[in-house]
């Protein structure tokens, strides 16, 4: 069953890089909005005449906490008539028509193997709810890998965070990738570093978020090392 359309207000806008923002909202019409961790909403924005054409959908970066409050993480995409409404827009006290929560791209049920989770710009989204998830409610898994990819430091979403949570989380993993500046970190892009993490073949399941061109070339090049394409899941963004 498709949720029902819900009123979301904004109760909190903080700028986490030059074009991304963090977006809290409030469903007014419950005290509890429960989801699981990688799941999306859909905002109805006033954007087009045609219903279809005013949805976006964003992945929640909060965790599943019981309360009737979410984070969206929203990048300004250029001539992107969705979030150019929402960053002109939208201020704190503003209103969101919104539905969910929706998606399958959720962790799995059984985490006996080696996780890969593999994303680029606010596909980092949902994967931040998982681990805090995961944190949270100390759910036994094997080896996690976030493996994230942008251009610059100044790119990166929650690395602050992210760290603690290695400290916090046994058996997990960040690795921050930049495309575009030279640092102490990895280098280039997210595919060299999960090749390398698993010239062992080992067990290994990977979820993909983020831009097409990213997911297409990680699924061509995990399937090209061996793995099975069920062992892959993807959201794409865009």
């Amino acid at each position: 069953m498709v949720p029902q359309w819900q009123n979301g207000v904004v109760t909190r806008i903080e700028q986490a890089t030059h074009n991304t923002r963090r977006y809290w909202i409030k469903i007014e019409e419950t005290d509890s909005f429960p989801f699981k961790a990688g799941q999306f909403v859909t905002l109805d924005l006033p954007i087009h005449e045609q219903r279809n054409k005013r949805w976006r959908s964003y992945s929640i970066a909060s965790m599943p906490d019981g309360t009737n409050e979410i984070e969206l993480l929203i990048s300004l995409v250029e001539g992107g008539a969705g979030s150019t409404y929402i960053f002109n827009e939208i201020k704190e006290g503003s209103n969101f028509t919104l539905r969910g929560p929706q998606g399958v791209f959720v962790l799995p049920e059984h985490m006996d193997h080696d996780l890969f989770l593999v994303c680029t710009g606010t596909g980092i989204a949902p994967f931040r709810s998982m681990i805090n998830y995961i944190k949270l409610h100390q759910v036994p898994h094997e080896n996690i890998h976030l493996i994230f990819g942008c251009r610059t430091q100044h790119d990166l979403l929650y690395a602050h965070e992210l760290r603690e949570l290695e400290k916090a989380v046994p058996g997990f993993t960040y690795h921050p990738t930049l495309s575009r500046e030279e640092w102490e970190g990895h280098k280039g892009y997210v595919h060299n570093i999960y090749e390398s993490l698993c010239e062992d073949r080992q067990p290994a399941h990977f979820m993909l978020c983020g831009w097409r061109a990213m997911i297409d070339e990680a699924k061509e090049r995990i399937v090209g090392m061996g793995y099975d394409k069920k062992a892959i899941h993807l959201e794409l963004y865009g």
